[in-house]
């Protein structure tokens, strides 16, 4: 047996304890070490608060920390969003980013933050689609018809939005840009309001959420024209695109999860591995579904691109509206 000497063998101790303690002390530092909040821009049980409190409940049971929803509803998103940007860059601080941020960057001319700049991409989860719909009654039945009949009867036409800056009302002046159509905006304070008056006839057409125009469209008090995405919808195989007769028309609600400027790569890493596992989740993917969208699995890398290509797209269209934050 080999003899070790006394002081050589207390060194040899001392840092065996050392590398011990390493794993116990990574362990303690892992992310996450406490609750996380996700800060939601828009009231609570609504479309994207459960999105939110969807993909939050996968995290928390994934990650072993609570991830609670903190809606902050108000100016479009843009409160949650500041209160996102200056929250401490740690990890424990999120948002849900919605299409709202993408299309504020050019609406508000008095931001106090720059979305692309000051929030880092953490992981995209869902694609929301929107449908073209008129009331039964409208003589045209398809978007070829629906556009010759526009162009023959301008400004005849009310188009309904669910506010000034709000998606509908963007896709809906962003087919007025590509066709040259002419049309009057009304807006609503809602999706709700727009959709009673749609079906009244008080407006003629609507660039509406798919989950909520389906109902009324499998009853029969809607018709779908288009769907608005690059691919048809599985909800309405038999539904075209806007794009199959407006080229270069899309218009779709990118939903991810967003953090402050500056936030650990480990951490958005961590996060980054963890949403797409859930959103490979055959029940993730059906709730999704239900919300009227379909699952974007993407690195930081490549949101941050989708969002830099969603703020400049949505910029043009602002800019040919002419829309102004109410």
């Amino acid at each position: 047996m080999r003899y070790i000497p006394r002081r050589a063998f207390l060194h040899f101790a001392a840092g065996a304890g050392a590398l011990a303690a390493v794993p116990r002390l990574a362990f303690a530092q892992a992310y996450p070490a406490r609750p996380v909040r996700i800060i939601v821009g828009f009231a609570a049980g609504g479309p994207t608060d459960i999105l939110a409190r969807l993909i939050g409940a996968w995290l928390s049971q994934r990650l072993g920390r609570q991830f609670i929803v903190d809606p902050r509803p108000g100016a479009g998103s843009n409160l949650a969003t500041e209160a996102v940007v200056n929250a401490p860059a740690d990890g424990y601080t999120l948002l849900l980013t919605a299409v709202a941020n993408t299309i504020n960057e050019t609406l508000y001319g008095d931001l106090k933050f720059n979305f692309i700049r000051d929030i880092t991409p953490v992981a995209s989860i869902m694609r929301a689609f929107f449908v073209m719909v008129v009331p039964p009654s409208f003589p045209a039945k398809t978007v070829p018809d629906f556009i010759a009949y526009a162009k023959a009867n301008p400004d005849k036409i009310n188009m309904g939005t669910a506010g000034t800056g709000t998606p509908q009302h963007v896709a809906g002046e962003l087919f007025k840009m590509l066709t040259g159509v002419k049309m009057v905006t009304v807006h609503y304070r809602g999706a709700a309001p727009a959709a009673v008056d749609l079906m009244a006839g008080q407006v003629q057409v609507v660039f509406d959420n798919m989950a909520s125009s389906l109902p009324y469209i499998r009853a029969g008090k809607l018709r779908a024209l288009a769907v608005t995405t690059v691919e048809r919808s599985p909800a309405l195989p038999d539904v075209p695109t806007v794009g199959e007769f407006v080229p270069g028309f899309e218009a779709s609600g990118l939903f991810g999860l967003g953090a402050p400027k500056a936030t650990p790569a480990a951490v958005i890493q961590t996060l980054n591995r963890e949403v797409n596992a859930g959103l490979a989740d055959p029940n993730i993917q059906a709730r999704i579904a239900d919300l009227g969208g379909a699952v974007v699995a993407t690195t930081p890398a490549e949101f941050g691109k989708l969002l830099a290509a969603e703020v400049e797209k949505w910029g043009k269209v602002v800019k040919f509206s002419g829309a102004k934050p109410e």
